[in-house]
């Protein structure tokens, strides 16, 4: 059971570095037209879409660090449950 947790905890832990590079590669015009962007976005967007416009100050999307934060907590909590099993 616990390695079980614990590869899930390292599935969501590379989610997280997917959705750091997702919003980086945003930054640069010519790659979402590639394949990879095409693909990192399936994987990605359906849970940064559920913070899309919610912190919007001018032309700026502040979204993102608010889906970090809240998957950040959530990810070390989930480690912490996982820590306290062992």
């Amino acid at each position: 059971m616990i390695i079980v947790l614990q590869a899930l905890y390292y599935i969501l832990q590379v989610y997280f570095y997917l959705m750091v590079a997702y919003v980086i590669l945003s930054w640069v015009p010519d790659i979402r037209q590639t394949r990879f962007y095409y693909y990192l976005h399936l994987i990605v967007d359906p849970y940064m879409r559920l913070f899309r416009g919610i912190l919007v100050v001018g032309q700026f999307d502040f979204t993102p660090i608010v889906g970090f934060m809240l998957y950040m907590f959530g990810l070390q909590a989930f480690g912490a449950f996982i820590v306290s099993l062992a």
